[in-house]
């Protein structure tokens, strides 16, 4: 199994004006592999949010090396990584981030949008996501005509329309009630056995259940690396 992404020595420093110095990563040393399906933990200050934008390239690092399918971020102009982060990586955000004025679709096919694909394609594409995470008949509601879960959904939608090799997903269940954040979860189960590599942040050690593998954080540091023992799964309850 090839690794998609390698981290070595990732440091993260900020400059807080002055002499201070906040040190958000201390030597993140990782490996993740296609396919795997990886839970990030930790408490508020752990340096998970820090690590996250790093590996989506939404950061850079202070010092130490970041390999993304073999090429050297560090060596990457912002075209460059512009184009990682809109082809190589579907973000879905707690917030969902979604067009309030914009209906489904078009929120769905904004990342095509910017990928220059064709009016034609991006909506066949759109909408075959749709259906793929159970909206194809909700194309043309906006935000505001639909329930929280299916705004995530939308928002996985659009993450997935790239088609993408990782699946970044921050705190995707954050600002849902239970029974939906476990059908959001449900969803991330699916996607993963259909070959995607999902990387989950959150605080929750319920939904970190749901990963192959927990990587806990504390103070900036990889405080420990190991399989989850107890996977949960909902399909057979839900068959």
């Amino acid at each position: 199994m090839s690794n998609v992404i390698e981290l070595t020595n990732i440091v993260k420093t900020y400059d807080m004006g002055g002499a201070e110095e906040v040190h958000a990563l201390c030597g993140i040393s990782l490996t993740l592999k296609k396919n795997e399906y990886v839970a990030i933990m930790g408490p508020s200050g752990s340096g998970k949010s820090t690590l996250m934008n790093i590996i989506g390239c939404l950061d850079t690092p202070t010092s130490g090396q970041y390999l993304f399918n073999g090429l050297s971020v560090s060596d990457m102009d912002d075209n460059e990584l512009a184009k990682i982060r809109n082809k190589e990586i579907g973000f879905v955000f707690q917030t969902f981030n979604l067009l309030p004025r914009s209906d489904s679709l078009h929120n769905v096919e904004l990342p095509l949008i910017y990928g220059g694909i064709s009016s034609t394609e991006r909506k066949r594409r759109a909408a075959e996501v749709l259906k793929d995470v159970g909206l194809g008949d909700r194309g043309h509601h906006k935000p505001n005509e639909l329930s929280g879960g299916q705004r995530q959904r939308v928002a996985v939608a659009r993450a997935l329309v790239t088609r993408p090799s990782i699946i970044l997903a921050d705190e995707p269940t954050g600002n849902l009630d239970t029974k939906t954040g476990e059908e959001i979860m449900m969803l991330f189960e699916e996607l993963h056995r259909q070959g995607n590599t999902i990387i989950l942040v959150t605080h929750e050690a319920d939904i970190a259940d749901h990963a192959q593998r927990a990587i806990r954080l504390r103070d900036g540091v990889v405080e420990s690396d190991e399989p989850v023992r107890k996977r949960k799964s909902y399909t057979a309850a839900t068959a």
